[in-house]
């Protein structure tokens, strides 16, 4: 069995502690209490508890490190340090309608001196199916102790590709509308299964072929993107640079697919 670091260790254990609870919930969906956070965008007492339980586990591992996270945002640390970046409820709206696809999401970045941030650690955990998908820098991406790897597919004609639909309050419509324009008639299907960290790794792992989704938050996507590529994938933003989180772009996918959507995304978008 391949072994992972005590860091994956502490990200882990955070992850089960609250699975459990979000478990519970989920089966008691309609008896949360939910309050609006903004247009369409809604956070249950699931969230919160999740988001507790997670951020007791890893400020008590490492409690000098910052966080980003979701529902409670920056919690400074030593700016020298890495920081850790969670969502504890991926794909919240499912869980809210019954549907059975969410996930945790924690990722650990470390500080450049150009004062960027390079994610070092990851992990998406589903607390329904148990699947545990994590990677290390240098050492690969995972499900639990199996090794995963992109796509091999090369012709666009056999991809099925996920994205994300922007919806009420939430994203570029115009924009999301040329795209599929353009990637939807030479593609043998599109998904929008509503968590951004699932479909990452998903993407890691070959269950789809490529991924194009904008307007999400650091959060949704810093442990996927480090996922795919460990697997051997390409992660860019919409016009084939490195810039996702300025741009809030995110295309994935492996090399051949990478170089074919990204020809269809940039030509959309002239």
């Amino acid at each position: 069995m391949v072994s992972h670091s005590g860091l994956l260790t502490v990200m882990e254990r955070a992850a089960r502690k609250a699975a459990p609870r979000l478990r519970r919930d989920f089966n008691e969906v309609q008896q949360l209490q939910v309050s609006r956070k903004g247009p369409a965008d809604f956070v249950s007492m699931a969230d919160k508890r999740a988001e507790q339980t997670i951020y007791e586990e890893l400020s008590h591992a490492r409690p000098d490190w910052a966080f980003i996270m979701e529902e409670r945002g920056e919690i400074a640390g030593d700016p020298t340090k890495p920081r850790w970046v969670v969502d504890p409820l991926d794909g919240t709206t499912n869980f809210l309608h019954g549907i059975p696809h969410f996930a945790i999401s924690i990722a650990v970045e470390e500080p450049r001196p150009d004062g960027r941030y390079d994610t070092v650690s990851a992990l998406v955990y589903q607390p329904l199916t148990d699947e545990s998908f994590w990677a290390e820098r240098g050492r690969g991406a995972w499900l639990t102790d199996q090794r995963l790897r992109v796509s091999a597919r090369n012709d666009l004609s056999e991809a099925l590709i996920a994205t994300g639909i922007p919806f009420l309050g939430h994203g570029d419509f115009a924009q999301w509308t040329r795209i599929f324009g353009a990637v939807a008639p030479g593609v043998a299907g599109i998904r929008r299964l509503g968590s951004a960290a699932l479909d990452l790794a998903w993407v890691a792992a070959g269950r789809f072929d490529g991924y194009w989704e904008s307007s999400l938050s650091r959060w949704d996507v810093a442990a996927g993107i480090l996922l795919v590529k460990e697997a051997g994938g390409y992660v860019t933003d919409f016009r084939g640079g490195d810039k996702m989180m300025e741009r809030n772009e995110f295309l994935a996918a492996n090399d051949a697919l990478h170089n074919k959507l990204h020809k269809l995304v940039a030509g959309s978008l002239r």
